[in-house]
């Protein structure tokens, strides 16, 4: 994912050096940040793990193939596992 620069800037999961502790702190620095300046701030939270189930997987592997440049063992990999979900 990094070869193909697919990565936003702002993305903790998947990356180097990067988890779910530096999402956090950034988060809560940006909130800190725009209150101290006096700036309203609202954190919104989602719960999208339900929203997977809607991802018509043929498509999610062409784009996992075309556009993340996967392949070999991973791309069966996620192809066996999305096979009759």
């Amino acid at each position: 994912m990094e070869a193909n620069d697919i990565f936003d800037k702002f993305q903790s999961g998947f990356r180097k050096k990067h988890s779910t502790e530096s999402a956090l702190l950034r988060v809560t620095n940006d909130i800190l940040m725009r209150t101290d300046s006096g700036e309203r701030t609202i954190l919104l939270l989602l719960d999208l793990s339900a929203a997977f189930d809607t991802v018509d997987h043929g498509i999610l592997i062409d784009r996992l193939r075309q556009c993340v440049g996967l392949g070999g063992t991973a791309l069966q990999w996620f192809t066996s596992y999305l096979s009759n979900r």
